[in-house]
């Protein structure tokens, strides 16, 4: 009797994945037990509409017969469509988990799963869930939303402005143009500047109302290079650097992390993995050039050292482009006055102060693209 209670395995935590898509939550619910063992308890569907919410928990708490057993729901950041499933759970006190896509790809593989689908995708995610120990969701406070809102409208604005401007200068360059067809585009990008200066008022009216988020991002445009608009986005797509225990997952949630390729003898391209945030680089990009082109100590010292060692302009600029994020990060946590002088000089004497914030250097301070 004593040998089969010692061997009877104990159930750990339930686990619920929900693959998330624009009309359905197609879920599935499994458990693991103290012998590392999943098993899979049932599958289901509902549709992702908030009248729809009550039926899954519902469904849920029919299939887990052990009450006291701790649950976590796992979904995928798929755009906007995860974020109604993600509050209503959220506001209901449940422990959430939201991963990134490409990070449940990688895990459904490791598996041997060739074929995909919704149903395996949410059996992937029940077992992903069951297994690792992954972080809870915290979702962004009503002023950060709004401000990524707004951000990510400016990004459209101005990406259509570009069209435009790209559109009529290949006109009026090409043998035979067209007046009228000039005359709507250049309507239309007027358009789009008032739409734009329009915005960047309601930003500033937004941290006009906040003045503990205003002070923190007027700090950061004490560097030079960045504005009220690109820290303004960097906070918006971070939810205010929260969720990140050090400098590396920032890094690797931006695609800044370094992927080699070399094996044995074969020494393949270092580069940026790019597998993250895109618009935290979009936002990175022009900033990186006035920062060199201004005299940011930190940066210039870091574009010379990366320009001298590759002769690529851009491998500097895109390492210059990591080492303001990381700024960011560092003097957003500490909540002190930045000090380029510090910075640039004394780096090692704050990462001994506290080395979750700030980056170390050597290859992956050298990122490569």
């Amino acid at each position: 009797m004593n040998m089969q209670a010692s061997n009877s395995a104990i159930l750990l935590r339930y686990c619920v994945g929900i693959d998330v898509s624009k009309d359905t939550l197609q879920i599935c619910l499994s458990v693991i037990d103290t012998h590392g063992k999943v098993t899979i308890k049932g599958s289901s569907k509902v549709n992702n509409k908030v009248t729809a919410f009550e039926s899954l928990l519902t469904w849920v708490e029919k299939h887990c017969k052990e009450q006291r057993i701790p649950i976590r729901y796992v979904m995928e950041s798929t755009g906007v469509y995860h974020e109604q499933i993600a509050w209503y759970l959220f506001q209901k006190d449940l422990s959430v988990s939201v991963i990134l896509p490409n990070k449940a790809k990688h895990y459904l593989k490791s598996l041997g799963h060739k074929s995909k689908n919704d149903k395996i995708d949410a059996r992937g995610l029940a077992q992903m869930g069951a297994e690792q120990s992954l972080g809870l969701w915290q979702p962004l406070s009503k002023n950060i939303y709004d401000l990524r809102m707004l951000t990510r409208q400016h990004q459209r604005l101005q990406e259509l402005k570009n069209q435009s401007d790209n559109q009529k200068h290949a006109l009026l360059n090409s043998r035979i143009s067209d007046e009228f067809i000039i005359q709507q585009l250049d309507k239309l990008i007027k358009l789009y500047d008032r739409q734009i200066d329009q915005i960047k008022k309601e930003i500033d009216k937004l941290l006009d109302k906040d003045p503990v988020l205003k002070t923190k991002i007027e700090q950061l445009c004490e560097i030079k290079g960045l504005a009220t608009l690109s820290i303004a986005t960097l906070v918006a797509e971070t939810n205010g650097f929260t969720g990140f225990e050090n400098v590396r997952q920032l890094i690797s949630f931006a695609g800044y992390d370094v992927v080699e390729n070399q094996s044995g003898q074969r020494a393949g391209k270092t580069k940026i993995s790019k597998k993250g945030n895109s618009k935290i680089r979009r936002i990175l990009f022009l900033p990186a050039f006035n920062a060199v082109r201004f005299g940011e100590p930190a940066c210039q010292a870091l574009f010379e050292r990366v320009f001298e060692k590759t002769q690529i302009k851009m491998k500097a600029y895109v390492a210059v482009q990591k080492k303001l994020l990381t700024l960011c990060y560092a003097i957003w946590k500490n909540g002190v006055k930045y000090d380029p002088l510090y910075y640039a000089n004394n780096v090692k004497e704050l990462q001994g102060k506290d080395k979750k914030i700030v980056p170390t250097g050597g290859t992956t301070q050298d990122a490569t693209v």
